[in-house]
């Protein structure tokens, strides 16, 4: 059967998130003059990165709610500074100082160059939607200010209501339901090898792993049968067609 529906990861897939991130934190610390606390910038950002995977895995295991999890990532990076009392941050003063920083975020965003062209070509063609270990508005909000929304029509299942994240089949199944398609039409694109092309593929749709560093970068894994390499959305509409 022909794919007649096409599904997104949002993060690193469509949005340049670990961009925006990169240059959000590092304006933030260099705001309130933290950045100098650590040997490199690159130091400061690993710590980030190493905080927010683990709190956000919390999240996803339905440990924290999104809110939660954004005021543990700022006590226990602060913490990490040895700031005095950090641990015990008020949900108020720690939803301030991560609000500092998503500003900074925000005003980074954009979209991969690859993003608007490939949805622009696939739209006529394809039913389209979006599968995010996320929350529905923040999601709906950060497409919309890329400049993504309205290509992907209305389907956007995250994690948040949805009840379960990526790699459950559940939630794949449910936004294949959404689109009105079954999960053997539907192709599912995403960055991350396990959560989308692994989830997608054992959920039985035609799972897409797009791998961006492409022939410079070789996959840190190897590629299981049924999943299908892609190094720029460029590609997309050409590999959707048998």
């Amino acid at each position: 059967m022909p794919i007649k529906g096409v599904l997104f990861d949002v993060d690193d897939t469509l949005f340049d998130y670990s961009g925006a991130e990169r240059a959000g934190i590092l304006a933030h610390l260099r705001d309130l003059g933290l950045l100098e606390r650590f040997p490199t910038p690159q130091a400061a950002l690993t710590l980030w990165h190493d905080v927010m995977d683990a709190q956000y895995a919390r999240y996803l295991a339905g440990e924290l709610t999104f809110r939660a999890q954004q005021l543990e990532r700022t006590r226990r990076f602060l913490a990490h500074l040895d700031r005095d009392g950090a641990e015990h941050l008020t949900d108020d003063r720690a939803a301030a100082w991560f609000a500092g920083y998503a500003a900074h975020r925000d005003a980074a965003r954009t979209a991969f160059p690859d993003a608007l062209p490939a949805l622009t070509r696939l739209a006529p063609h394809y039913r389209l939607g979006v599968v995010s270990n996320s929350d529905t508005d923040h999601q709906r909000r950060k497409l919309a200010h890329i400049g993504l929304l309205d290509h992907l029509g209305d389907v956007l299942v995250c994690s948040e209501q949805h009840g379960e994240p990526k790699p459950a089949a559940g939630i794949f199944h449910a936004a294949c339901a959404a689109l009105g398609l079954p999960p053997h039409q539907v192709a599912h694109v995403g960055d991350n090898y396990a959560l989308d092309a692994q989830g997608a593929r054992d959920a039985g749709l035609h799972a897409y792993w797009l791998h961006r560093a492409g022939a410079a970068t070789a996959p840190a894994v190897p590629v299981a049968e049924g999943i299908r390499v892609l190094h720029t959305l460029d590609d997309l509409p050409r590999a959707l067609t048998p």
